[in-house]
């Protein structure tokens, strides 16, 4: 069946259409937010959960330090789902294995090799099962998504952020997609949703977007796109991440805008070159490369104008409780100044009510 009749049939059977749905709840299901506390009964857990069903929020981020026990999270994760029943919470972590891990040893969940060894010494084929064991336990304790897999080239072995913790597969682009693969039909089979990550490509950089402002102009290469051009042509995938990397020949004239902020390359490169018309979702929009340089506003509007579907923000530079509400009130507002951003908010909602009705 085409995906744009999916995504049509998926608007239709849900309870928020977009003929129904307000302009705030289309808006909110674009935020996914970090939050504190690692208790249902916790004051964080209960107002995300409270914003959940108001549906003015589409989403939670999980980090290590939300996660106490597994008996808790289960507890949370059930009040998340049990508060938006009917169009469902993205209920998301990094689970990668290796160092990139919510759910660890300590807490009694069974960890796995970094993507580097599992490409090293198993078969794309036994990466599947290794990665449907760690599918199948993660949606076990009420998780929709799963942040990963990977699509970086592992081309600079001193890279700070993909080599240094052996995140990509290979430095091979056929390698990597083909190890990719595996790990989205795995979550796949365990009715998770998946994330290709980092857009366009963070294998060959020399910084961390986490500690400020990467540039690729001089590293970059084509080839790290192709592990995108092969997965979306095959179908399989479901959001893409977009990292926050700056190309000077794709600056277009808008100044040292990164990755996720840019309409050539999310509007450009990732939809109209390789065809990808499903969700797109940001990096942590509070990492140093953007809060060092932009303002919140600037980035919430700057990102929905470049085609960003969900702005993800971990909430953790200055944790602010109504984070998420502060994000949906600039929604809003430029919203009602000006009809195309509007326009821009219904079109992810459509994307994102698509993809969520895929979840169990």
């Amino acid at each position: 069946m085409p995906r744009v009749l999916i995504s049509v049939l998926a608007v239709l059977v849900l309870t928020f259409p977009a003929a129904a749905a307000t302009l705030e709840q289309m808006a909110g299901q674009m935020i996914v937010v970090g939050f504190e506390g690692d208790g249902a009964d916790d004051d964080g857990v209960e107002a995300v959960t409270a914003e959940l069903a108001a549906g003015r929020l589409g989403g939670v981020m999980y980090l290590k330090k939300n996660v106490a026990d597994l008996a808790s999270v289960r507890e949370m994760n059930a009040r998340f789902r049990a508060a938006a029943p009917d169009l469902p919470a993205f209920i998301t972590l990094d689970q990668e294995g290796g160092s990139v891990e919510r759910l660890t040893r300590d807490v009694g969940f069974k960890e796995i090799p970094n993507a580097a060894s599992i490409a090293a010494n198993h078969s794309p084929l036994a990466a599947e099962r290794i990665y449907g064991e760690m599918a199948r336990a993660i949606a076990a304790e009420g998780f929709t998504v799963n942040f990963g897999p990977v699509a970086d080239l592992g081309s600079n072995p001193d890279n700070q952020i993909i080599a240094r913790f052996g995140r990509a597969f290979s430095a091979e682009a056929d390698i990597v997609a083909a190890y990719d693969e595996a790990f989205i039909r795995a979550h796949h089979h365990a009715g998770l949703i998946t994330a290709l990550k980092h857009f366009p490509g963070h294998g060959s950089s020399t910084a961390d977007s986490h500690e400020g402002f990467v540039n690729i102009t001089r590293t970059w290469k084509p080839e790290e796109l192709e592990p995108y051009r092969t997965l979306i042509g095959a179908g399989l995938v479901d959001m893409v991440m977009v990292g926050h990397l700056y190309h000077a020949d794709y600056a277009e004239g808008d100044g040292e805008t990164p990755s996720s902020l840019s309409p050539r390359w999310i509007d450009g490169v990732l939809r109209d070159e390789l065809g990808f018309d499903g969700v797109v979702i940001s990096d942590d929009l509070e990492m140093a490369a953007i809060r060092d340089h932009f303002t919140l506003e600037e980035t919430v509007t700057r990102a929905v104008r470049a085609g960003m579907d969900v702005l993800l923000f971990s909430n953790t530079a200055k944790y602010r409780p109504g984070l998420s509400g502060e994000v949906l009130d600039i929604l809003l507002a430029e919203a009602e100044a000006d009809p195309a951003f509007a326009a821009r908010i219904e079109e992810s909602y459509g994307r994102i009510v698509a993809l969520k009705a895929r979840i169990e």
